[in-house]
Formats: structure tokens, C-alpha cells, sequence
């Protein structure tokens, strides 16, 4: 956008509303899904680039870069779309991890549908938790932990006084390298999430008034 264009005009825009014909409009949604399913497909995380990933959705490598930042960006990106109906979920009433719910069991609830998420997006969240990417500061993780430990608090006193330990000993039981191994072993997924709450149960007081 040149100096003279008003900040509010998007790229595919002049300055008497005329769609822009200089440059296209990024193609979030496909490069998102397009990234999705060669993560899938691939027999390792680590094998899949960023050049893949901007041949199979059609835009340059640099295009990749500037919208996502790296290949992390692209992952977290990729990661919160994918988390998108689980926070909506969390607003809304009448669902199984809304507002209405009782504190204890909106938390077992939200980490029964985290679980589902990870047993249902485990190419994407092998491709995140890889050694030395910093998952612990990835925008999913700390969403993820900031609100499960918003959730652990309304529990009562014993639980807020070490919710946000609390918070990171449960998702750590969600890592995707430990899910694999257990699957490995021939551990159900339903018997991994029915794992998960006996857990969560030991490691979270009942609840109290407050």
C-alpha cells in the first residue's frame, strides 16, 4: 500500500473501493489446508518444508513467510484454526464445556475434548511438539493453559493455589509423543481419554463453594 492510501484500505482495495488488481488476496484458508494435508500424508513431520507447502497451495515460498513468519507460524496458525470450535464451544450455553457447567466437570470435559483433538490432529501436533521448537510458548499452548488453569481456579481454594502447575501436569499428559506411544502399545483411544480423567480426578481437589 503506498504512503497516500488510507491505513483502513486492505490490499485488494483503492481508494474508491475498486478491488486492487495489482495483488491477489492471500489464500489463508487454502494454504492452511493445503499444510493440513501434507502434514498427514507425510511419514514425518520433519519432511515436510516449506517450499512443499507453498507448491501444493500455490504461492511463493516468501508469500509463506510473510503471512506465518516460519514454519512454526504456519503450525500455530494452522493449530488455533483447527482449535477455532472448542472456543466457541467454551462461550456458548448448553455445551458440554460452556459457562453453565460445574467447574469440576467443565475441566474433565475440556480435557476430554483437547484429548480428541490431539487423537484427532496427531500429524499436526507431531509436527509442533518437535524438540527445540518452543511448543511451551506456541500461541495454542498458552491458550490452552491459560484457560484450562482460568478453569481449574473456579474450582475452589486448594485447586487456584497451584492451578497453573496443576494446568501443565495434565496437558503434559496430552503430549503427542506420549499418545503415539501409548496407541503403540496398543492403548485404545477411548481407553486413553478414560485414562486421561482417572488423572485429572488424582490430580484435581473436589470441588467447594466459594
Amino acid at each position: 500500500m503506498s504512503p497516500q492510501h488510507s491505513n483502513s484500505i486492505s490490499d485488494r482495495e483503492s481508494e474508491t473501493g475498486k478491488r486492487r488488481t495489482g495483488r491477489p488476496a492471500f489464500p489463508r484458508e487454502l494454504v492452511l489446508a493445503a499444510a493440513d494435508g501434507l502434514f498427514a500424508e507425510a511419514s514425518a513431520p520433519k519432511a515436510v518444508t516449506m517450499d512443499d507447502i507453498a507448491a501444493a497451495a500455490g504461492v511463493g515460498k516468501g508469500t509463506l513467510f510473510r503471512a506465518f513468519g516460519s514454519r512454526d507460524g504456519l503450525l500455530d496458525a494452522l493449530f488455533l484454526a483447527r482449535a477455532a470450535p472448542l472456543r466457541t464451544e467454551l462461550d456458548r450455553e448448553g455445551s458440554r464445556v460452556g459457562p453453565s457447567v460445574p467447574p469440576l466437570q467443565r475441566v474433565l470435559a475440556v480435557l476430554d475434548e483437547l484429548a480428541l483433538f490431539k487423537l484427532n490432529n496427531q500429524h499436526l501436533a507431531a509436527a509442533r511438539e518437535q524438540p527445540g521448537t518452543r511448543f511451551l510458548r506456541s500461541p495454542h499452548y498458552v491458550w490452552t493453559h491459560e484457560t484450562l488453569a482460568e478453569l481449574i481456579r473456579a474450582i475452589g481454594p486448594e485447586a487456584a493455589a497451584s492451578a497453573d502447575y496443576r494446568a501443565h501436569i495434565l496437558l503434559g499428559a496430552l503430549r503427542v509423543d506420549l499418545i503415539d506411544e501409548l496407541l503403540a502399545a496398543g492403548r485404545s483411544p477411548d481407553a486413553i481419554r478414560a485414562d486421561l480423567d482417572a488423572l485429572a480426578r488424582s490430580v484435581l481437589p473436589p470441588a467447594t463453594d466459594r
